[in-house]
């Protein structure tokens, strides 16, 4: 395994890149990242409007996030590489793709964290800041997010956990994700795929439990410091 690793290190890393597009670990990492933060400003719009008083927002916003988590991502993906370019004919490429669809799912679950972590802060927060004379949007920018994010951190890390395992449906479309290299490098050395798959797995299960520590701490941490506020 030392021999393998030694050798495709690099091209496990970095994919073809400097002489081609990136791929490998870096992409995977990049891509689930950028979905995440593309899928902040969305998710906190489809948040904010899942508690909204006004049905004739509440409703149709729930009825887009029932139906997003209804359906496989594998199946959106597929939608969007093959059936989008027949009817605009504009084709996205694999990396396109793959950011789209997971801004998608990301900014769905993101909305259902905000709205939880609205529906949890006491009552009155808002009235209370509009009370003080700001506008609504202000009483949500400046009082009622905030607090809401900060709430649910360990829940947001945990999705750029899932987005990270998500990210290796892009090898369904040809996407130079850490998986696909792995495929391509056990190709490459065809002796050898328990070394190849094994390395695969470790790095999937370093960058995953890692995160996953992190939300379990920041968690806690935010427990005691509720516990001292009481």
């Amino acid at each position: 395994m030392i021999e393998l690793v030694d050798t495709y290190w690099l091209y496990f890393l970095v994919g073809q890149y400097p002489d081609g597009p990136l791929g490998g670990l870096a992409l995977t990492v990049l891509l689930s990242l950028g979905a995440l933060l593309l899928a902040m400003p969305f998710g906190l719009l489809l948040g904010v409007a899942r508690v909204s008083a006004r049905r004739a927002i509440r409703w149709p916003v729930a009825a887009l996030v029932h139906l997003v988590r209804a359906l496989p991502l594998l199946l959106v993906v597929f939608w969007v590489y093959f059936f989008l370019p027949a009817v605009t004919g504009v084709k996205t490429g694999q990396a396109t793709t793959m950011l789209m669809v997971l801004v998608l799912f990301d900014g769905v679950y993101l909305a259902e964290i905000v709205a939880a972590g609205m529906r949890a802060l006491p009552k009155g927060q808002l009235e209370a800041a509009r009370t003080l004379g700001l506008g609504y949007g202000q009483a949500l920018l400046l009082v009622v997010l905030p607090q809401t994010l900060r709430r649910g951190l360990p829940s947001i890390v945990s999705q750029l956990v899932s987005t990270i395992k998500a990210t290796s449906l892009g090898y369904i479309i040809g996407l130079s994700e850490v998986s696909f290299i792995a495929t391509q490098i056990n190709t490459l050395v065809f002796t050898q795929a328990v070394e190849v798959y094994l390395v695969l797995a470790l790095s999937y299960f370093v960058l995953c439990f890692g995160l996953s520590r992190l939300a379990f701490l920041l968690e806690r941490r935010l427990q005691r410091g509720a516990a001292q506020v009481h």
